[in-house]
């Protein structure tokens, strides 16, 4: 087949209008054109008055030499890449060893059910419970204010990811088209066939959660086993002959030992005890940049009419997005992050005493406000030296002044832009009404986030106010704190996706410091257990092998 990208169509036309644009693109005569598949649709609206629709197309022709010929060096016009996911590896007849994937969120699930397909019946531990019952614990701390420390928006089946926009899409490079085989189990589990073509695809929080139960149970069907409410407490680690050491076996927060040759530790970026453990145990962490800031809220239509003029809400468009970046004075950067069209912002706390945001909405994205992280970037060697877990005890810090700041009782401090940049505190709030459950505190925010975030906020603001009209807006809501951004530290692996200093220990997924968001950590749950299931079959190899499927 051949592929085609960067058919340009107006906004609004006809769906018969592809196959003629299609035709007179590449010079195709009646009956060269045997068939189409869509690949990918996005648009482009950078112009507000002549906003486009932006086709991919894989083609059946009836001579594919010929046209490729008519279009030398075309990038746009080329062979159809090999996008279909092969195992890299299969489970001996017999295998009875059994590798354990610790985290059941986008990482871990996926780790979980590659390793199912290629035979070894993994065994999937997850410190929270199952969906559904998680949703409900969540809900009591939006409702009531009651938090469940084992069960929230951090930790449970489908990770923090649940509770999300639910985005499917990442800036990892990705030569092996991982991402499409992510998008087809998706696809298979009930979510919309539409997040295999659209640019940037989204599922929301209720579709997630069925679409996690499905892929449970086809682990399961497998020969899988999950076990709910169980936190690894300790590993146990054996030195060989050669002084290096290894991984003997994890101890569970249910009297159990179990004995383990190969870990996928798809933590998650929130598990600060096992953080602790792991380093407590001389297993590599090492502290690595996150950010901090705030949520901010915006009317939707405002962003809609900002980012689309005329055409805000045209069905084809939906909900706006926005990607925002600025480089302060100050030597820092302040960027919008996770932004949630049509959404709300949500409590995301995992311990008590403290106050963190996070943003979801739902695949409609039709809630009256848009929300983003606003962030400032931070790094070890200038904001928390000294320690690998110094980011820790940071965000640990910023979440509990939040806590007090929102009054003690789970609301969280907000502080209208008008209010912050004229460095007074916010008594009441304006005209838009922040999303937040269970609620906020009117404050001020320099109580909550350090000096230097503060002041790139009062210097980003406006700038983005020019980009976006109405961003600096007075009476957009800005509501704190955002702290787990990603994970504050990184267990360092080496080339066979093992930890540098203990084999059999396989860190994959945010947690570990090697993906952001759901798309990126599956696709690195995908080459873990990859990894795993090479070293398993006596194949251990360096990554080059992981990235080279087997046919």
């Amino acid at each position: 087949m051949l592929r085609l990208s960067e058919l340009r169509l107006p906004l609004g036309h006809a769906p018969e209008a592809l196959l003629p644009a299609i035709r007179a693109r590449l010079g195709l005569r009646e009956g060269e054109l045997l068939g189409h598949v869509l690949v990918r649709r996005a648009h482009d609206a950078r112009k507000k008055s002549a906003i486009v629709m932006v086709y991919t197309v894989d083609l059946d022709l009836a001579d594919e030499a010929a046209v490729l010929a008519r279009f030398p060096g075309d990038p746009n016009v080329r062979p159809r890449p090999e996008t279909d996911y092969r195992y890299v590896t299969r489970a001996a007849p017999g295998e009875s060893r059994r590798p354990v994937v610790v985290g059941a969120g986008p990482c871990g699930l996926f780790a979980g059910l590659i390793l199912a397909r290629m035979g070894f019946r993994p065994i999937i531990l997850d410190r929270g419970k199952v969906v559904r019952e998680r949703t409900k614990d969540t809900w009591s701390l939006w409702r009531r204010r009651e938090l469940q420390p084992e069960s929230n928006v951090q930790f449970g089946e489908g990770g923090a990811g649940t509770f999300s926009d639910g985005k499917l899409w990442s800036q990892v490079k990705d030569p092996r088209h991982l991402g499409r085989k992510v998008l087809t189990e998706f696809v298979a589990a009930g979510a919309p066939a539409e997040i295999l073509t659209e640019a940037h695809p989204h599922i929301g929080t209720f579709r997630l959660v069925s679409m996690v139960e499905a892929m449970r149970r086809t682990i399961e069907d497998l020969g899988g086993e999950y076990r709910w409410q169980t936190r690894v407490e300790d590993v146990e680690l054996m030195t060989r002959p050669d002084g290096t050491r290894r991984l003997a076996a994890l101890h569970l927060s249910t009297g159990e030992r179990l004995a383990a040759e190969a870990v996928v530790l798809a933590i998650g970026h929130s598990a600060r005890d096992t953080f602790a453990m792991l380093h407590e145990r001389g297993v590599h962490v090492e502290a690595k940049p996150f950010s901090i800031g705030v949520r901010i809220e915006h009317p939707q239509s405002w962003i809609d009419r900002a980012r689309f003029g005329a055409c805000a809400r045209h069905p084809d468009l939906g909900a706006a997005a926005y990607t925002l970046s600025h480089h302060c004075r100050n030597a820092r950067t302040v960027y919008s992050f996770c932004m949630c069209p049509g959404g709300r912002v949500v409590a995301a706390t995992s311990e008590e005493g403290r106050v963190v945001t996070n943003g979801m909405s739902q695949y409609s994205r039709a809630e009256f406000n848009a929300n983003s992280g606003l962030v400032v970037g931070i790094d070890p060697e200038r904001d928390y030296p000294g320690h690998p877990l110094a980011g820790i005890a940071l965000q640990r810090e910023l979440e509990a002044r939040a806590f007090a700041a929102g009054g003690g009782d789970y609301s969280a401090p907000a502080q209208t832009v008008g209010d912050l940049l004229a460095g007074r505190p916010s008594a009441a709030l304006g005209t838009v009404a922040p999303s937040y459950k269970p609620g906020v505190t009117p404050t001020d925010l320099a109580e909550c986030l350090p000096p230097f975030v503060i002041e790139a906020f009062r210097e980003a603001l406006p700038v983005f106010g020019r980009q976006i009209a109405n961003y600096d807006h007075p009476d957009a809501v800005m509501t704190g704190v955002e702290t787990r951004t990603s994970s504050p530290v990184r267990i360092r692996r080496g080339a066979d996706f093992q930890s540098i200093n203990v084999a059999g220990l396989f860190p994959a997924g945010e947690g570990a410091g090697y993906a952001g968001g759901i798309l990126s950590a599956a696709i690195d749950g995908i080459k873990v257990a990859e990894a795993v299931g090479l070293a398993l079959a006596g194949e251990e190899a360096p990554a080059a092998r992981c990235l080279a499927p087997a046919r």
